[in-house]
């Protein structure tokens, strides 16, 4: 039997979305060298899965940019840093100590490492189901959309009332044939600005109401669409979006020992976490007056690298001096 392969690193960055990426070039930046270990098989996190063509609004220096336009230029960001990749692989096992931290991997692999820096989006998650759409994934109803492409022409209902839902709305009204917004609310949780252009399209909005059910022969032809104290609607339908958010799970790093709260990594103002060398930053963090944006995940880990550099090495200082004074 083959021994398993080992890895050596300056720092782990556990998670290759968006403040993973900026966290490996910052790293490099900083000298370190940077290994990135993700469990999906392509660099980006839930950018690539599960928003690549969608507009996002929130980072400095873009008025608007594609997600995949966006993970374009941190993966050329990040080659600078010269980082290895581990892609396709989960993180299982974490030792620390304060000599260095040893990650093992679901393939055998082993990385040794000065520090780690979890950038891990919320783990594993699953979409949050529609009651209604049991047996139809693949079949007219979908949980994200990667590409509009296959929306064209197509009689379009998007389930749901946050962000995801809005933006999926308001980017396939034009594509689609015509496209209907159902949330079983009148309170919508999405941005008001984008909330706001919805409402002033030609998007239907229904609220107070649910998708009862779903027909067609082998593929979707129909939604049945039930609001509080009426009678059922039928109309036709060939795409259901249930944009109803997701069922995070920490997975194994559950069993690391890291301090945890509402299901997210509890770190300090350094964004360290109670073990020894371990770090965090992104969605993943909890602290008090968290902000879930990309924006906030990048500042997030120039401050996680610049602690894990002194920890790394005591006789570096956390402030590296401003990147526009470098050689």
């Amino acid at each position: 039997m083959s021994s398993p392969e080992r890895v050596t690193a300056d720092l782990l960055v556990i998670g290759a979305g968006p403040t993973g990426l900026f966290a490996t070039y910052y790293a490099g930046f900083r000298g370190l060298r940077v290994a990135v270990v993700d469990s999906l098989p392509e660099l980006g996190g839930q950018v690539t899965a599960m928003y690549p063509e969608k507009a996002i609004l929130d980072v400095a220096g873009f008025p608007s940019v594609k997600g995949r336009e966006l993970v374009e230029g941190l993966v050329e960001q990040a080659a600078t840093a010269d980082p290895t990749y581990l892609l396709d692989r989960t993180a299982t096992t974490l030792t620390a100590d304060e000599d260095g931290v040893v990650v093992g991997l679901d393939d055998g692999t082993e990385v040794e490492a000065g520090a780690v820096l979890i950038t891990a989006g919320i783990g594993k998650f699953s979409p949050r189901p529609l009651p209604a759409g049991e047996g139809w994934v693949g079949r007219g109803m979908e949980f994200f959309v990667p590409s509009f492409a296959p929306y064209a022409g197509k009689d379009v209902v998007v389930v749901g009332g946050g962000d995801s839902a809005f933006d999926w709305a308001q980017h396939l009204e034009g594509i689609a044939r015509s496209v209907t917004l159902v949330h079983r609310r009148e309170a919508f949780r999405a941005h008001r600005r984008t909330v706001e252009a919805v409402q002033a399209s030609p998007v239907e909005i229904i609220t107070k109401a649910q998708v009862t059910a779903l027909r067609g022969e082998g593929t979707l032809e129909e939604v049945e669409i039930t609001v509080d104290g009426e009678e059922p609607q039928v109309r036709p339908c060939q795409a259901v979006v249930a944009a109803l958010g997701f069922v995070a799970d920490l997975g194994t790093l559950q069993t690391w020992g890291l301090e945890t709260e509402k299901r997210h990594v509890v770190v300090d103002s350094s964004m360290r976490t109670n073990l020894p060398r371990v770090f965090a930053a992104g969605d993943i963090t909890e602290y008090p007056g968290k902000v879930r944006l990309i924006a906030v995940g990048f500042g997030e880990a120039a401050t996680a690298v610049n602690n894990a550099a002194v920890a790394i090495d005591p006789e570096a200082h956390v402030f590296p001096g401003h990147s526009s004074e470098a050689d």
